[in-house]
């Protein structure tokens, strides 16, 4: 089941509130499982943990089997894979979770390892809850959680979590901003009186957004090249140097084609005096990953003179995770005043800290 993003979260009564926390959603098959609905085998003899698309991720989580082995036969979870660290949850930390070699994946699950939030149950020794409303199915996960030790501490050594719940908005807009500096992305909001509906967007999602002044370093083109795929977004750091950061692509199709138009008068052509596209020495678009693959990475550099203003929801480092969403353009602002101090992190209770008080 997924969520529906939203500018405010829904007003009670009728509904529940949690964190929405920042982490790889997973759902968790105990042993000798069956998939929900059609019967087949799901965890089989052994327990798995699947991304979204069915991508089986237990193998890069190796520390989480043997929690995992504790669950009733018969049990289907929902929840999140997160990897606490210096505070708050790190993304960064479990995005390296994600590696090739044996060897490195054991090492990481030594240096830091990953713990289990939980949400929702789909399914709870062998009995099919998806046709429950969520005020019965958070019940019986409350009650499963005790059994298997689950807490809001991280500190407490056990690898399952239990995601805080309120009905009170009150509460959960106060968590909205006390849960942002320990690494939760904002709030999600479910129906108590509604079934699990997979596939859906029955939940309500309100993220946190901030604005930031970029340079457009460089631009990729539409397959068909007639438009502008996306600007490429840069910030300057303390030396001097622009930084790419991320990309911006929310324009109509319309308005890309008139843009490739003005951007065509400020690309970058041998001869030309001054600098253009991303520092020599900073990071460049483009750079081969394993998360990257074949796809083709090639762009246009720009001499550093537009600015445009848009916004974000998540950083990742000092990068944006997601694209980001074109708010203005900003002919007023000067270039080199487009630093990467404007990257707000916020300060406030650290993941302990508001996990603890959310529980209390």
């Amino acid at each position: 089941m997924e969520a529906e993003v939203a500018d405010e979260l829904p007003p009670p009564p009728g509904w529940a509130y949690e964190p929405k926390w920042d982490g790889f959603r997973v759902v968790i098959w105990s042993a000798a499982s069956a998939r929900p609905g059609n019967g087949t085998p799901g965890g089989g003899r052994i327990p798995r943990l699947d991304s979204r698309n069915a991508k089986a991720l237990l193998r890069y989580f190796p520390e989480l089997e043997p929690a995992l082995g504790l669950l009733p036969a018969g049990t289907v979870l929902d929840g999140e894979v997160v990897v606490p660290s210096g505070g708050r949850l790190d993304f960064d930390a479990l995005q390296n979770r994600i590696h090739p070699a044996e060897s490195r994946v054991r090492l990481l699950a030594r240096e830091t390892p990953a713990q289990l939030a939980l949400f929702d149950a789909l399914a709870l020794r062998g009995d099919d809850l998806r046709r429950q409303p969520f005020s019965q199915r958070r019940r019986q996960l409350e009650e499963l959680a005790v059994e298997l030790g689950a807490g809001y501490d991280p500190s407490s050594g056990q690898p399952w979590l239990l995601s805080p719940s309120t009905t009170d908005i009150a509460v959960a807009r106060r968590w909205f901003h006390e849960f942002e500096p320990a690494g939760f992305d904002g709030i999600v909001a479910k129906a108590l009186d509604r079934p699990y509906a997979e596939g859906r967007r029955e939940m309500v999602k309100v993220k946190h957004r901030r604005t930031v002044d970029c340079v457009v370093g460089g631009y990729r083109l539409q397959k068909d090249g007639g438009r502008v795929g996306s600007l490429l977004l840069g910030l300057y750091d303390d030396a001097g140097e622009l930084h790419f950061i991320g990309h911006c692509s929310s324009f109509s199709e319309e308005g890309a084609a008139a843009l490739l138009q003005a951007l065509r008068g400020i690309e970058s052509r041998p001869g030309d005096a001054g600098p253009a596209g991303f520092g020599e020495h900073a990071r460049h678009p483009g750079a081969p990953s394993r998360w990257t693959g074949d796809k083709d990475l090639d762009f246009v550099p720009l001499r550093p003179v537009l600015v445009i203003e848009v916004s974000y929801d998540q950083l990742t480092g000092d990068r944006f995770r997601h694209a980001t969403r074109f708010e203005r353009w900003r002919p007023d602002k000067d270039p080199r005043d487009c630093t990467m101090d404007q990257l707000e992190r916020p300060k406030g209770p650290a993941l302990i800290e508001a996990l603890r008080r959310a529980g209390a």
